[in-house]
């Protein structure tokens, strides 16, 4: 037996099965689900987690011993690579604790053509953090805020620009200005 004629549209395809319409209130609260979208990237391996969390060790490894060549200090007199040093073990554990459970994660996404945009966030952060300490941090800091908006963002170009001033004006009153951090700054 078929679905009624009044389910089906003149070309044969199944309407939308009458029912109460959703209260647009109701569907903004916290409570209610979201839409779960049907497609959506591929899932990532065992290997690709597992290599993932060995980048992560290898990070946090990597600040360690930057941090320990800055001076650990002490709790009583902490000194330039205290806070590096604590973060940098606890990223290590963090990426022992992700090696551990690689085989067992499966909610990860694979490397696709569209994790690219992972790399270029990455890059343009190592090339902010090699221009600062030459420069200052106001240009390489414009470019960052430019780039992430317009291409990583895909924002217009106005918005891209007068952003990435703004940020800059903002990070310079505050840090410059007001706490006199010492930032290395072209101003």
């Amino acid at each position: 037996m078929g679905a009624p004629s009044h389910d089906r549209t003149p070309e044969g395809v199944p309407d939308a099965a009458p029912g109460p319409v959703p209260d647009p209130v109701e569907l903004a609260s916290p409570a209610a689900p979201l839409p779960v979208e049907e497609e959506g990237p591929p899932t990532a391996g065992p290997l690709a987690h597992l290599v993932a969390a060995l980048v992560v060790v290898a990070l946090g490894v990597a600040t360690v011993v930057a941090s320990w060549g800055l001076g650990a200090g002490s709790a009583q007199e902490p000194d330039a690579g205290t806070w590096p040093l604590v973060l940098g073990v606890l990223v290590t554990v963090l990426g022992v604790l992700l090696v551990v459970g690689a085989r067992r994660t499966h909610d990860a996404e694979a490397f696709t053509r569209h994790s690219t945009g992972v790399l270029l966030g990455v890059g343009t952060m190592v090339a902010f953090a090699l221009l600062v300490g030459r420069i200052g941090f106001e240009i390489p800091g414009v470019l960052l805020c430019l780039v992430w908006m317009r291409v990583l963002g895909r924002e217009g170009w106005r918005t891209s620009v007068v952003a990435s001033l703004a940020v800059v004006a903002a990070f310079y009153a505050i840090f410059v200005g007001a706490l006199s951090v010492p930032v290395p700054h072209l101003f």
